[in-house]
């Protein structure tokens, strides 16, 4: 028995199996997290090293090119990349898409353990970050203080660290700028000179009397007892009493010889919000938690929390993560809304009876539910690409419902029965319907082989359209013809009635007049076949030829509502100077830009919350937040041009990016790179600088820059290697003897109350701040001899570059850029035709990054999935109606669709990105949907008896309002993302476009060139005059 015949006959139990559907789709629903995008395993390790003290040159050669080499031999590795800053190294290795980051993470372990023996001493062993989704914090605050500043570690750590880390759901918590605290040394260089005392030797003192150390078990009589050696500081004063040193008879203590006190760290940056210095705190989540909950639960907790701080400390929540992620999710519900209500109306419009409608709308919540089982079973999140898939399919859930339903009314309309005519009308068009999904299917289950962040946004959209078509098909079988064989009876036309009826009257007049002006048009173009195909052929032609006049960029960018400012000042500029230019910033924008809400701003080196290392002392960020799109006039990015003459009117500012707008993770902050490879640092330097001031003057591109800053002078001291020798000392040993004085050197680890503190030895400020100062800092000769630096040495002056990037072990400096009101490809072709016009010498090389590269990688993978969706469509197609060309003449639709992709896209002005090819891919699925409901009825009644001729027109105009419904459903579903309603819609505005654009031209194709087409292909051609011969 036929599964429609069943489901018509047991009406009760096909209800419970659809009812029993919607209440575990319910229940998924309401289990399922809520998150901005899918999980996703980035395929990225970063190694970072800590080399204090040391410059770019050198940690590039004593760290980061021992990394590379020992860690270039990991399996499935793609790339290594690295930056080598001043006492960092960072070395980020991206593997391929598809490896196992477990066993890359333990691939990657296991030599850094190898590679330890090759570093120097001094630095840090090198930690390993892997990146993971709930890293990102979920909610960012900014804490700010007057009197209680000092003591901000402490009290973030008791007071706000410690209650959010018990919420349910919290990973951590992790603090950015405080003030650090710590036991300093200060020491004496005339005291220490008359001791004969050096830092090491203190140090090492310091070190064997702070100790806490097992010593066995003890048995006394029928108990046993833990030993320890327990010595460790009790007091800072306990510090003060370690003897240092047995000078002529007596012992001499530390106190004698240096100045003990507690204090904080000296400042590698400068952190404040809305004009106050402070420090911010992320909250992050475990990683199966639900982002929205935990956010709820952490500002829920704030309140109780902020009450137990001083009263000058005040918190400012400076990001909420879920604060985004409700909005674009509500705002993708009310899209999702308004297409379910176009839909309903097409369809009560088409078939002028509530009854239909609320047939036909009963696959939509079916189909739809059915994804959040999916999303449940696969253990994914209600995101904005689930929601934005579940809008796209919309409108093509109701497609096979439409054509089922359409036909049933037909036979009523007849005289059947609805029992009869819900199985007779659904056995006419069911192999139609199964194909069509086929086709759907065949376009958009390639989606899901899609690698990279492009994989990401796209292949659960390909697999939760294909779960939701899939179900449709089954509910339109079903479903439909049960509910129609129960609900459905003849549209009364008579007269009276009421002004329902009068306009049901009126609108199915209208329709039937349609339907001959489209039989009596394609009546002409099937006489006329022969014009018909060519204008037909010269319409693709020239659209064909418009194709050079559509730019194209990777990822369009929407409106996030957030301004970032990334600057320099000149290299030898101090950490305050950088900070006070950064103030005066601060002011003018905040005086300039009403639409500001909150500004923050960190000048100097910042450990990032996403685990990341800052620059310079000389390097400031802002990062300004603007109020909600719906209360301001301007966009974020023209903000962000006003922000850009403001940048440009500081004098100090030698250097500036302003950057602007989401891309969903998928673009670059500035998406022209064009790379440089070479060692010579003034060869590459020389270029990129000629490079960057000729993108200067190229239309379109904004905020040039270099990924080298300028160089900045450095002093070396350079020892004599004999004088060394003679006082049996090595170069390490004066190194660190000069790093301890300069730099300090962390002898010990005082501990009080749970807390730890560094315990740092350093001479004073006064006696370490000149060169003369250094040249005759000491050091104790194993000769018994106190010799002085500038007796082993002298000190001499470089220009050295502040960083140094590498790529696959080869120096590479980046001059990257944005653009604004014009197409990356045009931009692209006229930076690559200076390039083009360059004679480069042999040893360096110019290659192309940034955005332009992952659209040229993601083109040519769309285009291949778009290939084999074509391939498999036509398999799907020639075995439904066993033949090798009838497939052809359907499929000639598909051009034509893409030539209202290219009209669409320049009539909007709108860059084709692969979210648009996306569109124009999903095409082929759609638009052979309704050629093939054409083809199989034409069939249909060629098998009862018709001529060609009156097969081809009698079928077209019987097909022609499920074709105009099943376009316009689909259409309308779309028209909310095309109009960007809400945050996050502009992402997918492009796709809608190619749709709307390419679904309404190739309908008209579908209509009359089709038919024209099938019949071309009949053995006997159709006459002039309408007869067959």
């Amino acid at each position: 028995m036929n599964i429609f015949r069943l489901a018509v006959m047991r009406p009760i139990a096909t209800s419970m199996v659809f009812i029993a559907i919607m209440v575990f789709g319910i229940y998924s629903y309401i289990k399922l997290p809520v998150d901005l995008f899918p999980e996703v395993e980035s395929p990225i390790i970063s190694v970072i090293t800590s080399y204090e003290g040391a410059g770019a040159l050198e940690v590039e050669r004593n760290v980061t090119e021992h990394l590379e080499s020992v860690l270039g031999t990991t399996p499935d590795l793609l790339e290594v990349t690295s930056t080598s800053l001043d006492n960092f190294s960072v070395v980020t290795l991206e593997f391929n898409s598809g490896a196992n980051m477990d066993e890359a993470t333990n691939n990657v372990r296991d030599r850094l353990g190898r590679a330890e023996f090759l570093l120097p001493e001094d630095a840090d062993d090198p930690i390993l970050q892997k990146f993971d989704a709930s890293a990102i914090p979920v909610v960012v605050y900014a804490v700010t203080a007057e009197e209680s500043f000092p003591e901000l570690e402490q009290l973030i750590d008791d007071l706000i660290v410690n209650p959010i880390n018990r919420i349910s759901g919290v990973g951590d918590v992790s603090v950015t700028g405080a003030p650090s605290r710590e036991v300093q040394v200060v020491l004496d260089p005339e005291r220490l000179r008359a001791y004969n005392l050096d830092i090491p030797q203190i140090a090492q003192a310091l070190q064997a009397e702070n100790i806490s150390s097992p010593a066995g078990r003890v048995d006394l009589g029928n108990e046993s007892y833990n030993l320890r050696v327990n010595t460790e500081f009790r007091s800072v004063e306990d510090i003060g009493g370690v003897i240092v040193a047995n000078f002529q008879g007596r012992q001499v203590t530390l106190d004698q010889v240096a100045t003990i006190r507690e204090g904080f760290a000296d400042e590698d940056a400068i952190s404040r919000v809305n004009g106050r210095q402070g420090l911010t705190f992320a909250v992050q989540k475990q990683s199966e938690a639900n982002t929205v909950e935990v956010s709820e639960r952490v500002l829920a907790a704030m309140p109780a929390i902020i009450d137990t701080l001083p009263d000058d400390v005040e918190l400012t929540m400076i990001i909420d993560t879920s604060e985004f992620i409700v909005s674009a999710i509500d705002n993708l519900s009310s899209v999702l809304f308004y297409a379910v209500v176009f839909v309903v109306l097409v369809v009560l419009i088409f078939l002028r009876q509530w009854r239909a409608t609320i047939v036909i709308a009963a696959t939509i919540p079916v189909s739809l539910i059915v994804g959040f089982i999916y999303l449940t079973l696969v253990g994914s999140t209600l995101n904005m690409i689930s929601l934005s898939s579940l809008s796209i399919a919309l409108g093509m859930v109701v497609d096979d419902a439409i054509v089922v339903l359409e036909n049933i009314m037909q036979h009523i309309e007849r005289g059947s029965t609805p029992r009869e005519a819900a199985i007779h009308g659904t056995g006419e068009v069911g192999v139609a319907v199964i194909a069509t999904t086929l086709t759907v299917v065949a376009v958009f289950l390639p989606l899901t082989f899609l690698e990279g962040m492009t994989g990401v946004w796209f292949g659960q959209l390909g697999a939760i359209v294909v779960v939701t078509v899939v179900t449709s098909t089954v509910a339109a079988l079903t479903l439909t013809p049960m509910m129609g064989s129960l609900l459905m009876k003849p549209v009364d036309e008579g007269p009276g009635g009421g002004p329902l009826r009068a306009l049901s009257r009126g609108i199915n007049a209208g329709l039937s007049a349609l339907e001959r002006l489209y039989g009596a048009t394609l009546r002409v173009a099937v006489r006329y076949r022969k014009t018909t195909m060519l204008v037909a052929m010269l319409t693709f032609a020239g659209s064909v030829a418009l194709v050079p006049r559509v730019g194209t960029e990777f990822m369009p960018i929407s409106d996030d509502g957030f301004v970032t400012v990334s600057g320099e000042l000149e290299t030898s500029r101090s950490l305050e100077y950088t900070s006070e230019v950064v103030g005066r910033l601060e002011a003018q924008i905040t005086e300039a830009i009403p639409e500001l809400k909150r500004i923050n701003s960190t000048s100097g080196t910042s450990g990032s919350m996403f685990g990341g290392v800052g620059g310079g002392k000389n390097e400031f960020q802002l990062r300004m937040e603007l109020i909600d799109q719906d209360d301001r006039e301007r966009s974020v990015f023209e903000v962000a041009d006003q922000i850009r003459g403001i940048m440009a009117g500081v004098p100090e500012v030698v250097t500036s990016t302003v950057t602007s707008g989401n891309s969903g993770g998928a673009g670059s902050a500035q998406p022209v790179a064009v790379e440089i490879r070479g060692f010579d640092l003034e060869q590459t330097t020389a270029l990129a600088n000629d490079l960057a001031e000729h993108m200067k003057g190229i239309e379109g591109i904004r905020d040039v820059g270099l990924s080298r800053g300028e160089s900045r002078p450095e002093f070396e001291i350079i020892f004599d290697r004999e004088r060394l020798s003679d006082f049996g000392l090595s170069s390490a040993q004066v190194a660190q003897v000069v790093r301890g004085n300069v730099a300090g050197q962390t002898a010990t680890i005082f501990r009080r109350e749970g807390d730890e503190y560094d315990v740092v030895l350093r001479y004073a400020e006064s006696e370490r701040g000149s060169l003369e100062q250094i040249r005759d800092m000491t050091i104790n000769a194993p000769t018994g001899a106190r010799v002085r630096i500038q007796d082993l040495g002298e000190i001499k002056e470089f220009m050295v570059p502040p960083n140094i990037e590498r790529i696959d072990r080869e120096r590479m400096l980046t001059v990257s850029a944005g653009i604004e009101g014009r197409a990356l490809n045009l931009v692209m072709e006229d930076v690559a035709e200076w390039v083009d016009a360059q004679e480069l010498p042999p040893q360096i090389a110019i290659t192309y990054g940034g955005d332009f590269q992952e659209q040229q990688e993601s083109f040519q993978d769309l285009f291949l999935i778009l290939a084999l969706s074509l391939i498999l469509v036509y398999l799907v197609m020639a075995g439904q109606f066993e033949s090798l060309k009838e497939p052809f003449v359907i499929m000639f639709s598909i051009p034509f669709a893409f030539t209202g992709v290219i009209l669409a896209l320049l009539l909007t002005d709108t860059p084709l990105s692969v979210i648009g090819l996306i569109g124009a891919i999903i095409l082929v699925g759609i638009v052979v949907k309704n050629a093939i409901v054409l083809i199989d009825y034409i069939k249909l009644l060629q098998g009862r008896g018709l001529s060609i001729f009156d097969a081809i027109v009698e079928g077209s105009m019987s097909r022609l309002r499920p074709v105009l419904m099943t376009t316009l459903t689909t259409i309308l579903a779309m028209i909310p993302l095309a109009l960007e309603i809400g945050e996050g819609a502009e992402l997918w505005k492009p796709m809608a476009i190619s749709v709307i654009g390419g679904l309404t031209f190739s309908t008209v194709v579908t209509l009359i060139i089709v038919p024209v087409l099938y019949g071309m292909f009949e053995r006997n051609a159709v006459t002039r005059t309408g007869g067959l011969s």
